[in-house]
């Protein structure tokens, strides 16, 4: 799977649990601890708004309340980014100054948006199965770098599972996530 499939492979995931978010469930706790699950959503669009949408000079109309709104019209603006494969690979202007490929960061912020669909999953009772060839794919880049990932403050530090634990189980792990973890009286 090239990158662009496995970014617009984990939107439709994170889309999924977006869409079952009922209108209470938004103020749930995520395993994210300074996040309740509209916090995490925004984190999600902010981190694409920030790292792909803004350096390609692509919009997303999002209404200023409602965070699955919010986040369907910046999916829309990022599958209209995964439509010109092109200029994904041409050099934009950064939020550093730097000029980079914005495909360059297309493989991290599937692994963020993965880990993420599953914290959201979880805070509001969704189901938290993760797509296995993602995990693969992320497990693989986060096991390669898990000092790095950690120092980044991008990820908690990892939470040891069960030798025996399976991969998703263990990417989350990696990622600094209880894979037993659950909401307060859930």
């Amino acid at each position: 799977m090239d990158t662009i499939e496995r970014h617009g492979r984990a939107l439709t995931g994170f889309t999924a649990v977006v869409d079952q978010v009922t209108d209470d469930g938004w103020s749930r706790p995520t395993p994210c601890a300074e996040w309740d699950a509209r916090a995490l959503v925004e984190h999600v669009i902010g981190f694409h708004e920030f790292l792909l949408l803004r350096p390609l000079g692509l919009r997303a109309h999002r209404p200023r309340t409602m965070p699955a709104a919010r986040w369907h019209a910046t999916e829309h603006a990022l599958r209209r980014a995964h439509a010109d494969p092109v200029r994904l690979e041409e050099p934009a202007e950064t939020f550093d100054g730097a000029a980079r490929r914005p495909s360059d960061v297309l493989d991290a912020l599937a692994t963020d948006t993965l880990i993420h669909s599953w914290d959201l999953a979880r805070a509001v009772g969704a189901p938290d199965r993760l797509d296995r060839a993602l995990c693969e794919r992320a497990y693989d880049e986060v096991s390669s770098a898990a000092a790095g990932w950690a120092e980044s403050g991008l990820y908690a530090p990892p939470v040891l599972v069960a030798p025996d634990a399976d991969l998703q189980d263990r990417l989350l792990g990696l990622t600094g996530r209880d894979p037993g973890w659950r909401p307060s009286g859930g």
